[in-house]
């Protein structure tokens, strides 16, 4: 059950444990028996089954559509309200499970190096991808295995969930302008580019030549990063990483 867990919060996925940590007289459930439920639908354990059981799995179903931020302890009282006749007490606690965000990264450059560790540290399910034989290497992305390197073509990673974030930031002007392009196609919920203002309106400008519409081309974050004056490639990986720590506490 905590493998399931586990592989939702890798795959950004939300998700809800229920556990009993008290029982009182006649009831079902064990202290240390657990309820999980994900938005993918994914259910594993119990907690005692019968009503109980419906009870806490539709507290579950809460927690998981409205995201709630903070556990609960509940008590169930196992008599005529539930429609049982046990008489006992359950208390059950009930934590939301918040899964790691999706980011892709197009480019291992300097930045990427900096930023890619620091983002895998803040709740950020990183993949880095670069067709430039070995710049996705692991070892210049801080050895961090909670990071993933691809070297590949950035429209060939197709398994990130583009419910989460895209980071331009290629060795090339024209390449970061296809891969800006691209991350708007496949909706990405952030698209990000590191670039100076008048590159950043050079891309838009591009964008509405294409027909891009202004919402698609107002929505993406060029210069990406919180204004700090960042200049250095950590200062700016400080400064993504603030931005992208807000936009995820804002709910994404």
């Amino acid at each position: 059950m905590l493998a399931a867990a586990a592989a939702g919060i890798a795959r950004g996925v939300r998700g809800a444990m229920a556990t009993v940590i008290e029982r009182h007289g006649s009831a079902p459930g064990t202290p240390g028996q657990k309820l999980y439920l994900s938005e993918d639908d994914t259910c594993i354990g119990t907690v005692g089954g019968g009503a109980l059981e419906r009870e806490v799995l539709t507290a579950l179903q809460i927690f998981v559509r409205e995201g709630n931020a903070k556990h609960e302890v509940r008590t169930f009282k196992l008599g005529a309200e539930l429609g049982m006749c046990c008489g006992g007490r359950v208390v059950v606690m009930i934590e939301p499970i918040e899964g790691l965000v999706p980011c892709l990264i197009v480019g291992a450059g300097h930045v990427a190096t900096a930023v890619a560790p620091l983002l895998a540290k803040l709740g950020f399910a990183v993949t880095v991808v670069d067709a430039r034989e070995g710049f996705a290497d692991e070892a210049r992305l801080g050895g961090d295995a909670r990071v993933r390197c691809v070297t590949a073509e950035f429209d060939e990673v197709d398994d990130v969930d583009p419910r989460g974030v895209c980071l331009v930031m290629t060795h090339d002007h024209a390449l970061d302008q296809r891969a800006i392009e691209w991350a708007l196609t496949r909706r990405f919920a952030y698209v990000g580019g590191v670039g100076s203002r008048a590159k950043a309106e050079r891309t838009r400008q591009r964008l509405e030549a294409k027909g891009v519409s202004e919402d698609d081309r107002t929505r993406i974050r060029m210069p990406v990063g919180a204004d700090i004056g960042a200049r250095l490639p950590d200062e700016i990986a400080v400064a993504i990483a603030a931005e992208l720590v807000a936009w995820k506490k804002r709910g994404a």
